[in-house]
């Protein structure tokens, strides 16, 4: 059904391109913004992972550079029945981790050393079994491909003006709205629905890969705080980025229209009901031991700072 509902979204996507394309410049404009999508596409396909990479100023670690994290992520991969991604840490003290890559086999996760200095190793082994999920899914691509079109969507749509054709048969003013204002407007709404739709399919992925969906769940919790508390440099800088992240790269809460993911206390209860679905009636961790019930109150209403920075297993850096 998630599948079925994304395929739709991305579809009157396409059609809302085009039909803003017909709008502005009559037949000719929209062959010529469909071209320009198709060559942005192309570019953005064979590309994508390095350009999210490098605009995190993210560095490729190993088993020699950091082998606990490499390690568990590959351990991951392996249940996941994926191949290995390349890994990579992020310096940035925001909590927060992605998957990028066109399909499996050109994959790359990412975390930032804000993240790896909160979690423990069952919430960070939470956190990126959600984002091989994500891989398996092959969300990175549709997610791509969409912010690719609503991007030229927002392009086109500042230049309506010069691109709209004269005459008082094209409906000047009706043409101009819906350049300007209504096409960009849409494009966001139809961006953010996929893309919170995504975030609940990886989710009930991740419990599975890792087996330990109140493990994910509390992740989401300390992640969620810790994000709106600590700036996000490139997602003010680059407001798509944002639904990379497996929390909201921008602080901005609740299941709205204009929010990147489902509100994270949604999130955590539907992690809790998977984890009854799968028969973990008292949490428990991957070494037997009992783990807290996650609260599934939302992040707004919750103290920040609860968890104190230490040395994380995972971090390379071993910071205190």
């Amino acid at each position: 059904m998630n599948g079925f509902k994304t395929m739709m979204l991305l579809a009157a996507l396409t059609a809302l391109f085009m039909a803003l394309g017909f709008t502005i410049g009559g037949r000719g404009g929209m062959v010529i913004a469909l071209l320009v999508a198709v060559g942005m596409n192309l570019f953005t396909y064979w590309n994508a992972d390095k350009i999210v990479l490098s605009m995190h100023g993210a560095k490729q670690v190993d088993a020699g550079s950091a082998p606990e994290f490499y390690g568990l992520v590959a351990g991951l991969a392996r249940r996941a029945s994926l191949p290995m991604p390349k890994v990579y840490i992020i310096e940035s003290p925001h909590p927060n981790a992605f998957a990028t890559g066109r399909n499996p086999e050109n994959a790359a996760v990412a975390a930032t050393t804000g993240l790896l200095d909160i979690l423990d190793r069952e919430e960070i082994a939470g956190v990126m079994a959600h984002e091989l999920a994500h891989v398996r899914n092959r969300d990175t691509l549709i997610m791509t491909m969409v912010a690719t079109i609503a991007g030229a969507i927002s392009m086109l749509a500042n230049f309506g003006m010069f691109f709209r054709g004269g005459g008082d048969n094209r409906g000047a003013m009706v043409a101009t709205i819906l350049a300007v204002i209504v096409a960009p407007f849409a494009a966001m709404i139809v961006q953010m629905a996929i893309s919170r739709t995504r975030e609940y399919g990886a989710d009930r992925g991740g419990a599975e890969i890792s087996g330990n969906p109140r493990a994910l769940a509390s992740a989401l919790a300390k992640l969620a705080r810790g994000a709106a508390a600590v700036p996000n440099p490139v997602a003010e800088r680059v407001p798509a980025a944002a639904q990379l992240y497996i929390v909201p790269g921008l602080a901005r809460g609740g299941d709205s229209l204009f929010s990147t993911h489902p509100d994270t206390g949604n999130r955590i209860a539907a992690l809790e009901e998977i984890a009854l679905e799968m028969g973990q009636s008292a949490p428990l961790d991957s070494f037997g031991e009992n783990r807290p019930r996650v609260s599934t109150a939302r992040p707004s209403a919750l103290a920040i700072g609860q968890t104190p920075r230490r040395s994380s297993a995972l971090d390379p850096n071993r910071r205190g």
